[in-house]
């Protein structure tokens, strides 16, 4: 086979781009050898990178490009194949072996999840002509991006670096390679981040969500899809917001207005928020054999529930096989698991980017097209997420204490009306009473076993009952049925006065047949 001879130029990205020099009868290759030399150079890569050394990273690892030819019957370095041959070049290696470190990725895994099986190639809903590559234990996704974004990639890692040192608990992309190929005249740029959406769960609805409204609305051609992506009209035409506890909801948009001005200080915009929701009440997915072995997950902070709420000192990654990680909310009677994270962060706000916003202003309200100015967008962004799309749960204040008081009115009054048919006889009864009091001598009867000796009162106590007169007339009643089932005990003077109280009210009750 024909080699493939390339034109040195330099290797900065997106500058000089080489061209290859191919003869007419060399055919392109094929998306299926294209894919095979992807996870053939990778594996290449991240093996030659074990035999350098660990060190600390330095700034100008950054910039740093590697560029190797593997020809497919091998040479002394590489390793023989059966592509056609290509050239590959591995960007800040030792920067993004760090990343991969920083978040718990074992060399052998991460060659084990790329390499082991082919690639299953995904649908792209976006306006980009990017192609979308899913390993097939759900663990990474390779996308292909534009000279210019993997420009602007290489030139944000000094900063990237800086934010996941501070805080590996986010909800930005999480990047773990970038890669060039160079095969039969065709130049790919490939990307290795974390899987978002797992394929293991059913996602029953998807959304790409940018908090604008200009053309915000899923095409007829995807709805038609078997698992379209909808957009922002249409998640707020299909839901009225997901509804998450106090402290889920805290966590989630403290993180994302932390990333959001991550994003704003480097001046990016026209990013999304990708939205998967897996509806629990409905028959679970059963899950394939091929995503089984996300049971022993690999990447630490990589699922929803670990980004907003995971700790950098833990060891061990949080995430529970039956909710994939997802973010228990609900939507109505609906018992949900959220799914998200923000992408296509690579866009800049350039001077193209200036100019389609300033066109897209002409003809409509420049506030409701995506792209915009990074501090505008960010807050519309966020601004959007926590009214429209994230809402706190409401619980009802007071609903028990209501009830409380609501059945307790209604046993007093119920009391009230079982009382009221003798409230006029014990009139009479109580005026009897005070009369008996004042005059201060004491009743004995042997005609009548039934009543008891009486002691006198004082003034004060029968005018505490005439201020009171339902109250005394409550504590009778109820006295009454005491007094007939248990007999009282003996009296003597040296009881207290509650005791003295009790007494007497006894003694009224047991003389109420003298007065019927």
């Amino acid at each position: 086979m024909q080699k493939m001879s390339t034109s040195s130029t330099n290797d900065s990205l997106g500058r000089g781009t080489k061209t290859s020099k191919v003869s007419k009868d060399h055919k392109k290759p094929t998306p299926a050898a294209l894919k095979g030399a992807i996870q053939l150079g990778i594996g290449y890569a991240v093996g030659n990178l074990s035999s350098k050394p660990d060190r600390d990273v330095l700034m100008q690892d950054f910039s740093v490009v590697e560029s190797v030819y593997l020809p497919s019957e091998g040479s002394n370095l590489t390793p023989a194949h059966h592509f056609p041959d290509f050239r590959l070049k591995t960007y800040a290696p030792l920067a993004f072996r760090y990343f991969r470190e920083l978040f718990g990725i074992k060399p052998d895994d991460y060659l084990y999840s790329i390499c082991n099986e082919p690639l299953i190639e995904l649908t792209n809903p976006g306006a980009s002509s990017s192609w979308f590559y899913l390993t097939s234990d759900d663990e990474f996704i390779i996308k292909t991006v534009q000279h210019k974004e993997a420009e602007f990639l290489q030139k944000l890692l000094p900063g990237y670096y800086m934010n996941l040192n501070q805080n590996p608990r986010t909800l930005l992309p999480k990047f773990y390679g970038l890669y060039c190929i160079q095969c039969g005249g065709v130049t790919v740029r490939v990307v290795v981040m974390n899987n978002v959406l797992p394929r293991a769960m059913k996602m029953h609805y998807k959304y790409d969500l940018k908090g604008s409204s200009y053309k915000r609305r899923a095409s007829r051609k995807e709805r038609s899809k078997p698992c379209p992506t909808f957009k922002d009209l249409d998640f707020q035409e299909m839901h009225e917001g997901l509804n998450f506890d106090h402290e889920t909801y805290n966590a989630l948009m403290k993180t994302l207005q932390r990333d959001c001005r991550v994003l704003e200080s480097f001046k990016i915009m026209d990013y999304s928020l990708l939205l998967g929701i897996h509806i629990l009440n409905r028959k679970p997915l059963s899950r394939g054999s091929r995503c089984d072995s996300r049971k022993g997950q690999k990447v630490l902070y990589s699922t929803a529930l670990e980004s907003i709420q995971g700790n950098v000192k833990d060891p061990d990654p949080v995430a529970d096989d039956e909710t994939m990680g997802g973010i228990p909310a609900r939507h109505k009677d609906e018992q949900l698991l959220i799914f998200l994270g923000i992408i296509d962060i690579l866009q800049s706000y350039r001077f193209i980017k200036k100019v389609e916003h300033s066109w897209k202003a002409l003809v409509h309200d420049g506030d409701t097209v995506s792209v915009h100015r990074p501090s505008f967008y960010a807050d519309r962004f966020l601004n959007f997420m926590g009214s429209t799309v994230f809402k706190k749960n409401h619980p009802l204040r007071g609903a028990s204490s209501k009830r409380k008081r609501t059945s307790f009115y209604a046993v007093r009054s119920a009391s009230q009306e079982l009382l009221s048919a003798r409230r006029e006889e014990k009139k009479e009864e109580k005026k009897a009473q005070s009369m008996d009091n004042l005059d201060g001598k004491f009743y004995t009867s042997s005609k009548q076993p039934d009543l008891l000796p009486r002691p006198a009162v004082s003034f004060e106590s029968s005018r505490t009952d005439a201020k009171d007169p339902e109250s005394s007339e409550d504590r009778r009643a109820s006295s009454s049925t005491i007094a007939l089932e248990h007999p009282l005990p003996s009296f003597n003077m040296s009881q207290s006065d509650s005791e003295l109280d009790d007494y007497l009210r006894h003694t009224v009750s047991l003389r109420r047949p003298s007065w019927s």
